[in-house]
């Protein structure tokens, strides 16, 4: 007798349902009110015509995703496939996803290694992990690299995350508490205010030894405001590639099982330059192709006095 082993039921997906639902959520907390009411007319209008007409979840994120960054192209704005079910609570299903990627990189510090004449690497990816589970291991990274005689800072593969991390980040880069970012809701007022923290766990780089971060084509969001906060400030010379231009806060709701809608909710306002890197990339000091990025930084690091 043969036995078999029964697959699992997948969840039926409504599409009217979820898209409708989709519509709502972006009317009503997309950072920018004028788009948002374009982007649910726009999502309602592609139903009735049957676009997403589907049974796969995947599918309908893909359609939905183009659609969503068709008006404006914010990069945060999507309908994201996850093929573990979802938490239903708000913004679980990303941090779930999250969580995997801290427990699986040993807590998004890949690389931390002295090469020659005292010029340290510190790879963060691939993402700026929620501060409560990152705070232990950037701090022994950070405190590692801390006698170092300059420093190239990885953030080539780095997705995002939490901003509390790249302000966590900056306070062992910079001297003294320093304003980050300000964001402004959606009705243009200020949300919350970005600073290092006074204190950091284990021994300062500091603000005056030589700092080279690299990006590329991939560094996003959190990552690409580590970068855009420290050349802002003049604390460091960006190697690299322009990066994605994502610089929206975002928040998720589970509309289905595997779906997540993510929404911009807030916007960025740099203190030095008055504006953000939304569309446009954090732009390098020293262009180059990104796989090239170490060896220049490290050239750069050699031509400075010791």
């Amino acid at each position: 007798m043969t036995s078999t082993t029964a697959l699992p039921t997948l969840p039926t997906l409504d599409t009217d349902a979820v898209v409708e639902s989709l519509a709502d959520l972006v009317a009503e907390h997309y950072v920018f009110p004028e788009t948002a009411g374009q982007l649910a007319a726009l999502l309602l209008r592609r139903l009735a015509e049957g676009r997403y007409r589907t049974e796969s979840a995947q599918e309908l994120a893909e359609k939905v995703t183009t659609d969503l960054r068709s008006v404006n192209g914010d990069l945060h704005l999507s309908l994201k496939y996850h093929a573990v079910p979802a938490p239903p609570e708000r913004g679980a299903a990303a941090l779930a996803a999250m969580r995997r990627e801290f427990d699986a990189t040993l807590g998004g510090i890949p690389r931390v290694e002295l090469l020659d004449r005292g010029v340290a690497v510190l790879e963060i990816a691939p993402n700026m992990f929620p501060l409560d589970w990152a705070a232990q291991p950037l701090a022994a990274a950070l405190s590692l690299v801390a006698p170092a005689r300059a420093l190239v800072l990885d953030l080539r593969r780095n997705a995002g995350g939490d901003p509390d991390t790249v302000a966590f980040v900056c306070g062992y880069l910079l001297d003294g508490r320093t304003h980050l970012n300000t964001m402004l809701s959606r009705q243009g007022e200020v949300a919350e205010q970005s600073w290092t923290p006074p204190f950091v766990p284990g021994a300062r780089f500091g603000g005056s030894k030589p700092l080279y971060v690299l990006t590329s084509g991939n560094t996003f969001s959190a990552g690409e405001e580590l970068a855009y906060d420290l050349q802002q400030l003049g604390r460091a010379e960006i190697v690299g590639e322009t990066t994605r231009g994502g610089a929206h806060p975002r928040e998720g709701w589970t509309v289905h099982p595997n779906l997540e809608l993510s929404v911009p909710v807030a916007r960025a306002v740099n203190p030095v330059s008055g504006t953000n890197w939304e569309g446009t990339g954090v732009r390098p000091d020293v262009p180059c192709d990104a796989d090239a990025a170490l060896d220049r930084a490290l050239a750069l690091a050699a031509a400075r006095p010791a």
